[in-house]
Protein backbone atom coordinates (compact mmCIF):
# COMPACT_ATOMS: atom_id res chain seq x y z
CA UNK A 1 0.00 0.00 0.00
CA UNK A 2 1.23 3.41 -0.52
CA UNK A 3 2.71 5.70 1.89
CA UNK A 4 1.06 9.29 1.39
CA UNK A 5 2.79 12.19 2.65
CA UNK A 6 0.27 15.00 3.48
CA UNK A 7 1.80 18.43 3.49
CA UNK A 8 0.06 20.97 5.32
CA UNK A 9 1.63 24.70 6.35
CA UNK A 10 -0.13 26.27 9.11
CA UNK A 11 -0.63 29.60 11.01
CA UNK A 12 -2.63 30.92 13.77
CA UNK A 13 -5.01 28.09 12.48
CA UNK A 14 -6.29 26.77 16.11
CA UNK A 15 -9.49 27.93 15.02
CA UNK A 16 -9.99 25.43 11.65
CA UNK A 17 -6.98 23.16 12.15
CA UNK A 18 -8.29 20.16 14.56
CA UNK A 19 -11.35 19.94 11.97
CA UNK A 20 -8.01 19.79 8.62
CA UNK A 21 -6.08 17.01 11.01
CA UNK A 22 -9.23 14.73 11.48
CA UNK A 23 -10.09 14.71 8.22
CA UNK A 24 -6.47 13.07 7.22
CA UNK A 25 -6.55 11.11 10.14
CA UNK A 26 -9.52 9.57 9.71
CA UNK A 27 -8.83 8.66 5.45
CA UNK A 28 -10.36 5.28 4.44
CA UNK A 29 -6.60 4.63 3.29
CA UNK A 30 -4.48 4.86 6.39
CA UNK A 31 -1.03 4.51 5.10
CA UNK A 32 0.40 8.10 5.51
CA UNK A 33 2.07 10.51 7.38
CA UNK A 34 0.79 14.19 8.34
CA UNK A 35 3.69 16.62 7.79
CA UNK A 36 2.40 19.74 9.07
CA UNK A 37 4.91 22.85 9.57
CA UNK A 38 4.35 25.71 11.87
CA UNK A 39 5.35 28.77 10.47
CA UNK A 40 5.75 30.71 13.93
CA UNK A 41 2.18 30.90 15.26
CA UNK A 42 1.37 33.20 17.82
CA UNK A 43 -1.44 31.14 18.71
CA UNK A 44 -2.02 27.56 20.23
CA UNK A 45 -2.05 25.69 16.78
CA UNK A 46 1.80 24.41 17.96
CA UNK A 47 0.45 22.99 21.31
CA UNK A 48 -2.43 20.94 19.27
CA UNK A 49 -0.12 19.52 16.43
CA UNK A 50 1.99 17.83 19.55
CA UNK A 51 -0.84 16.67 20.82
CA UNK A 52 -2.35 14.71 17.72
CA UNK A 53 1.37 13.58 17.65
CA UNK A 54 1.09 12.16 20.94
CA UNK A 55 -2.06 10.79 19.82
CA UNK A 56 -1.12 9.15 16.46
CA UNK A 57 2.38 8.80 15.33
CA UNK A 58 1.34 9.34 11.75
CA UNK A 59 1.33 13.04 13.06
CA UNK A 60 4.86 14.48 12.24
CA UNK A 61 4.92 18.13 13.15
CA UNK A 62 7.64 20.75 13.07
CA UNK A 63 8.27 24.64 14.29
CA UNK A 64 9.90 26.28 11.18
CA UNK A 65 12.85 28.39 12.07
CA UNK A 66 11.70 31.39 11.47
CA UNK A 67 8.87 33.22 9.46
CA UNK A 68 8.92 32.29 6.09
CA UNK A 69 5.45 32.30 4.16
CA UNK A 70 3.05 28.94 3.04
CA UNK A 71 5.57 27.90 0.47
CA UNK A 72 8.30 27.89 2.64
CA UNK A 73 6.93 25.75 5.03
CA UNK A 74 5.36 23.13 2.64
CA UNK A 75 8.73 22.92 1.43
CA UNK A 76 10.38 21.93 4.99
CA UNK A 77 7.34 19.39 5.29
CA UNK A 78 8.50 17.97 1.56
CA UNK A 79 12.05 17.67 2.68
CA UNK A 80 11.26 15.62 5.07
CA UNK A 81 8.63 13.62 3.25
CA UNK A 82 8.55 9.90 2.88
CA UNK A 83 5.86 8.77 1.31
CA UNK A 84 5.49 7.67 -2.28
CA UNK A 85 3.07 10.49 -2.87
CA UNK A 86 3.18 13.88 -2.34
CA UNK A 87 -0.32 15.44 -1.17
CA UNK A 88 -1.17 18.72 0.00
CA UNK A 89 -4.23 20.53 2.00
CA UNK A 90 -4.04 23.44 3.80
CA UNK A 91 -5.32 24.04 7.79
CA UNK A 92 -8.61 25.53 6.96
CA UNK A 93 -9.43 22.98 4.73
CA UNK A 94 -10.75 19.09 5.18
CA UNK A 95 -10.83 16.03 3.16
CA UNK A 96 -13.49 13.61 2.64
CA UNK A 97 -12.68 10.42 4.23
CA UNK A 98 -12.32 8.28 0.93
CA UNK A 99 -10.38 11.07 -0.98
CA UNK A 100 -7.05 9.35 -0.42
CA UNK A 101 -7.82 5.95 -1.67
CA UNK A 102 -10.12 6.95 -4.67
CA UNK A 103 -7.52 9.51 -6.06
CA UNK A 104 -5.01 7.02 -5.45
CA UNK A 105 -6.93 4.34 -7.59
CA UNK A 106 -7.38 6.96 -10.07
CA UNK A 107 -4.01 7.97 -10.37
CA UNK A 108 -2.93 4.05 -10.98
CA UNK A 109 -5.82 3.43 -13.45
CA UNK A 110 -4.49 6.44 -15.20
CA UNK A 111 -0.58 6.34 -15.22
CA UNK A 112 -0.78 10.19 -14.49
CA UNK A 113 2.16 11.39 -11.76
CA UNK A 114 -0.06 14.40 -10.92
CA UNK A 115 -4.04 14.52 -10.23
CA UNK A 116 -6.15 16.42 -8.66
CA UNK A 117 -10.17 16.26 -8.01
CA UNK A 118 -13.27 18.64 -7.59
CA UNK A 119 -14.19 19.75 -4.44
CA UNK A 120 -16.91 21.78 -2.39
CA UNK A 121 -17.03 25.54 -0.73
CA UNK A 122 -18.01 25.81 2.58
CA UNK A 123 -18.60 28.83 4.09
CA UNK A 124 -15.68 30.24 6.22
CA UNK A 125 -17.94 29.98 9.49
CA UNK A 126 -18.34 26.30 9.21
CA UNK A 127 -17.48 24.37 12.12
CA UNK A 128 -18.41 20.72 10.78
CA UNK A 129 -15.97 17.69 10.48
CA UNK A 130 -15.39 16.29 7.43
CA UNK A 131 -17.34 12.72 8.60
CA UNK A 132 -20.10 15.11 8.87
CA UNK A 133 -20.23 16.90 5.87
CA UNK A 134 -23.70 17.20 3.47
CA UNK A 135 -22.72 17.59 0.24
CA UNK A 136 -23.85 20.83 -1.46
CA UNK A 137 -23.87 22.24 -5.03
CA UNK A 138 -21.15 24.48 -5.01
CA UNK A 139 -18.77 22.34 -6.48
CA UNK A 140 -15.91 23.49 -8.39
CA UNK A 141 -15.00 20.96 -11.25
CA UNK A 142 -12.47 19.04 -12.15
CA UNK A 143 -11.24 19.37 -15.35
CA UNK A 144 -10.38 15.63 -17.36
CA UNK A 145 -7.21 16.49 -18.48
CA UNK A 146 -4.65 20.21 -18.38
CA UNK A 147 -1.66 20.48 -20.14
CA UNK A 148 0.74 23.47 -19.66
CA UNK A 149 -0.45 25.38 -22.20
CA UNK A 150 -4.07 25.15 -20.52
CA UNK A 151 -2.41 25.76 -17.40
CA UNK A 152 -1.25 28.67 -18.15
CA UNK A 153 -4.66 29.75 -19.32
CA UNK A 154 -6.29 29.42 -15.86
CA UNK A 155 -4.84 27.58 -12.79
CA UNK A 156 -7.58 24.35 -12.93
CA UNK A 157 -5.97 22.91 -9.54
CA UNK A 158 -7.21 23.17 -6.42
CA UNK A 159 -4.43 22.70 -3.94
CA UNK A 160 -5.94 21.10 -1.42
CA UNK A 161 -6.96 18.06 -4.30
CA UNK A 162 -3.67 17.97 -5.68
CA UNK A 163 -1.66 15.00 -5.24
CA UNK A 164 1.85 14.06 -6.98
CA UNK A 165 3.86 10.73 -7.81
CA UNK A 166 7.06 11.08 -5.53
CA UNK A 167 8.82 7.83 -7.24
CA UNK A 168 7.93 9.09 -11.15
CA UNK A 169 8.88 13.28 -10.71
CA UNK A 170 11.31 13.05 -7.69
CA UNK A 171 10.68 15.37 -4.69
CA UNK A 172 9.04 19.25 -6.77
CA UNK A 173 9.46 22.01 -4.03
CA UNK A 174 7.74 25.03 -4.64
CA UNK A 175 9.63 28.84 -5.69
CA UNK A 176 8.86 30.74 -2.36
CA UNK A 177 6.79 33.21 -3.69
CA UNK A 178 4.75 34.94 -1.29
CA UNK A 179 1.50 34.01 -3.61
CA UNK A 180 0.97 31.39 -6.44
CA UNK A 181 3.73 29.23 -4.93
CA UNK A 182 1.08 26.11 -5.43
CA UNK A 183 0.48 27.43 -9.11
CA UNK A 184 4.04 27.66 -10.07
CA UNK A 185 4.68 24.39 -8.88
CA UNK A 186 1.76 22.24 -11.05
CA UNK A 187 3.30 24.59 -13.98
CA UNK A 188 7.00 23.27 -13.50
CA UNK A 189 5.86 19.62 -13.47
CA UNK A 190 3.79 20.53 -16.84
CA UNK A 191 6.55 22.09 -18.06
CA UNK A 192 8.86 19.34 -17.61
CA UNK A 193 6.21 17.07 -19.97
CA UNK A 194 3.97 15.46 -17.14
CA UNK A 195 0.47 16.32 -17.75
CA UNK A 196 -1.84 16.34 -14.93
CA UNK A 197 -5.60 14.08 -14.78
CA UNK A 198 -8.93 15.26 -12.99
CA UNK A 199 -10.97 12.81 -11.13
CA UNK A 200 -14.71 14.23 -11.03
CA UNK A 201 -15.74 13.56 -8.00
CA UNK A 202 -15.37 15.96 -5.05
CA UNK A 203 -13.45 14.54 -2.16
CA UNK A 204 -12.08 17.79 -0.66
CA UNK A 205 -13.71 21.04 0.98
CA UNK A 206 -12.43 24.36 0.80
CA UNK A 207 -13.01 27.15 3.31
CA UNK A 208 -14.42 30.40 1.26
CA UNK A 209 -12.56 33.40 2.74
CA UNK A 210 -14.64 36.06 4.64
CA UNK A 211 -15.31 39.29 2.29
CA UNK A 212 -12.97 41.98 2.12
CA UNK A 213 -10.15 39.49 3.39
CA UNK A 214 -6.75 39.58 1.14
CA UNK A 215 -7.86 36.17 -0.16
CA UNK A 216 -11.21 36.78 -1.12
CA UNK A 217 -10.14 39.98 -3.43
CA UNK A 218 -9.68 38.40 -6.45
CA UNK A 219 -7.84 41.37 -7.93
CA UNK A 220 -4.85 41.05 -5.57
CA UNK A 221 -3.34 37.85 -6.78
CA UNK A 222 -2.57 40.26 -10.22
CA UNK A 223 0.84 41.04 -9.40
CA UNK A 224 1.82 37.85 -8.57
CA UNK A 225 0.15 35.88 -11.52
CA UNK A 226 2.12 38.88 -13.18
CA UNK A 227 5.57 37.77 -11.44
CA UNK A 228 5.05 34.13 -12.07
CA UNK A 229 4.19 34.19 -15.91
CA UNK A 230 7.01 36.90 -16.47
CA UNK A 231 9.98 35.62 -14.01
CA UNK A 232 9.23 32.20 -13.57
CA UNK A 233 8.01 31.13 -16.63
CA UNK A 234 9.82 33.31 -19.40
CA UNK A 235 6.74 34.55 -20.93
CA UNK A 236 6.34 37.28 -23.12
CA UNK A 237 4.60 40.74 -22.53
CA UNK A 238 1.17 39.73 -24.69
CA UNK A 239 1.45 35.55 -23.50
CA UNK A 240 1.39 36.97 -20.06
CA UNK A 241 -1.33 38.96 -20.78
CA UNK A 242 -3.34 36.70 -22.36
CA UNK A 243 -2.55 34.16 -19.35
CA UNK A 244 -3.42 36.85 -16.58
CA UNK A 245 -6.82 37.77 -18.21
CA UNK A 246 -7.72 34.11 -18.19
CA UNK A 247 -6.38 33.46 -14.50
CA UNK A 248 -8.62 36.35 -13.03
CA UNK A 249 -11.84 35.12 -15.23
CA UNK A 250 -11.08 31.99 -13.54
CA UNK A 251 -10.54 32.98 -10.06
CA UNK A 252 -13.80 35.60 -10.27
CA UNK A 253 -15.95 32.62 -11.51
CA UNK A 254 -15.33 30.29 -9.26
CA UNK A 255 -15.26 33.11 -6.51
CA UNK A 256 -19.43 33.25 -7.33
CA UNK A 257 -19.63 29.65 -6.41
Amino acid sequence: MPLVSVVMPVYNSAATLGAAVRSVLTQTHTDLELLATDDQSSDDSMDLLREFARQDERVRPQTAPERGGAGRARNLAMERAQGDYIAFLDSDDMWLPEKTERQLAFAAAGSAPLTFTSYFKMDADHDGESVDFVPNGRVVRAREHVDYRAMLIQDHIGALTAMYDRNVLGTRLMPEMRKRQDYALWLSIMRDGADARGLAEPLAVYRAHQAGSLSSNKLSLVPYNWELYREHEGLSVPRATRALTGAVWQSLRNSRI
